[in-house]
């Protein structure tokens, strides 16, 4: 019944919001007399905020069409490789005039971004993919907001979370070979899940798997997100936070934690900060500091967007990852897509390399729940390690803004290049995925010598690397130079 109140609110706020805003283009448009007034841009600004607070906010775009390649442009096109009921698969497809430029791009590393579900979109990670696709193919997964999804497509359990991750990646084996994983917040478990089960299965596994403010351990350091998790039982958010969806979208009846409620206990975490945050868009316009106003509406944009989530799926989440701590204890059981039942063993991942990066200031995955991944992965050498905190880093630190592109950036590019193999061995393995399914030897060993003893110097498995110390050599020793192949991958 709160959703329809809600929808019922939003429909009877959304015209007083659009009349605030043209209210507030009167009050600037010198042309007409209001503009004249005394208090005309204080109106102005009033109107302004009242029309960005009463708004409904829509499914932002990546709107990524260009990156700088080392001095030069290069375009992007943005497409849907593969479409399920609840994700797309969506690809960042460059292309280039210049002929050493696109060589140098054929060549690069392939990265699946495992956007989280847990809120907000996957263009949360904008920045992730903008700077990431310099240097690496990109591709990401983006989640559908539940309400949009119709009944008859069936439920999502956090199973099929699991094994969503795992077609995405063999789909990406299928095509180039192999393929490297990063995972951002609420992923890495359900990553960490999907590599393992695949090699408990004597599949291939990704490369490297770079796991970013996860709550792998969420016993560790607990954080108000894990303290509410533990304090309220399984019924209570069932009982409390999950409601059908209205009529009025193609998901009707389906059970779901609503968008507008999450966002709520966004605001809820920091109410004083976001009070602070439109007090000052507000002076902003006043003042006609147009590029602070624009970038309050650039995060607003993004951080109001919100989506729902099927219920099986999120209230599986809170049982398994922050009640039961199904991953650290060995209990977690999965099904797979034919209906077997899965025992999750990381310690059978043994060809993969394993990054974890914390914020050292994140008060969302507290200090070493991501590291504590590094324990669970027993089978993978000392020497495919590491673990990298970000001084001065938040939570979206980590990931986004100046931190992540000056200081996390660097450790992450030199972790995947050395564990990217030759361009030989990537076009063998290409080859390799025609025949049956084999245990593939450990793509970690196509790195040197010189490059396997650099990152064991930087990373031990729970050792604090500093942002000069990981910026290692091996950039600059990892092939970049694309393999002849009769049928070339997916281009650039």
């Amino acid at each position: 019944m709160l959703y329809q109140i809600y929808e019922t609110q939003r429909s009877i706020m959304e015209p007083f919001a659009d009349l605030a805003e043209v209210a507030s283009r009167l009050y600037t448009n010198p042309a007409l007399p209001l503009a004249q007034l005394p208090m005309a841009q204080r109106m102005s600004a009033g109107y302004d905020l009242m029309h960005r607070l009463g708004k409904d906010y829509e499914k932002p775009v990546f709107g990524i069409h260009t990156v700088d390649v080392d001095g030069v442009d290069v375009a992007i096109h943005e497409r849907v490789e593969l479409d399920k009921p609840f994700c797309e698969l969506r690809r960042f497809k460059r292309f280039s005039d210049d002929t050493a430029t696109l060589e140098k791009l054929k060549g690069q590393p392939v990265v699946l971004v495992v956007a989280p579900l847990s809120g907000h979109y996957a263009t949360l990670l904008r920045d992730t993919v903008r700077t990431m696709l310099k240097d690496h193919k990109v591709y990401i997964t983006d989640w559908k907001n539940a309400r949009l999804v119709p009944l008859s497509e069936g439920e999502f359990h956090l199973d099929d979370y699991v094994n969503y991750v795992q077609e995405f990646i063999q789909y990406l084996q299928k095509g180039y070979g192999n393929c490297h994983v990063m995972s951002v917040c609420q992923p890495t478990v359900p990553v960490l899940a999907a590599v393992s089960l695949m090699a408990s299965r004597g599949e291939m596994t990704p490369l490297s798997m770079t796991m970013m403010g996860g709550p792998i351990d969420a016993s560790k350091s607990p954080t108000a997100v894990n303290n509410l998790a533990t304090q309220r039982s399984h019924s209570w958010f069932e009982n409390n936070v999950i409601y059908r969806v209205p009529s009025s979208f193609p998901g009707a009846g389906r059970r779901v934690y609503p968008g507008f409620l999450q966002h709520t206990g966004f605001v809820a975490m920091n109410p004083d900060r976001h009070a602070t945050s439109h007090y000052d868009y507000f002076k902003d316009l006043i003042k006609g500091d147009n590029e602070s106003a624009e970038n309050h509406r650039q995060f607003y944009d993004e951080y109001n967007a919100v989506l729902d989530m099927d219920a099986d799926y999120y209230l599986e989440t809170i049982e398994t990852v922050f009640q039961d701590f199904k991953l650290v204890n060995g209990t977690w059981d999965v099904k797979s897509v034919k209906g077997k039942i899965e025992r999750v063993r990381p310690e059978d991942i043994k060809a993969t390399g394993l990054l974890t990066i914390e914020g050292e200031l994140d008060d969302i995955s507290g200090s070493g729940q991501t590291a504590a991944a590094h324990d669970l992965c027993t089978s993978i050498p000392k020497t495919h390690q590491m673990h990298y905190e970000a001084k001065g880093a938040g939570h979206y630190g980590i990931f986004s803004g100046r931190r992540w592109r000056d200081m996390v950036y660097p450790v992450v590019k030199t972790f995947i290049l050395s564990h990217q193999p030759k361009p030989a061995q990537a076009a063998a393995a290409v080859a390799s995925t025609t025949a049956p399914a084999v245990v593939a030897k450990p793509a970690v060993r196509a790195a040197k010598p010189a490059q396997a003893k650099t990152v064991n110097k930087v990373a031990a498995p729970v050792a604090k690397a500093s942002p000069v110390k990981a910026v290692a050599k091996p950039v600059t020793k990892a092939p970049v130079a694309a393999a002849k192949r009769k049928t070339p991958p997916r281009s650039a």
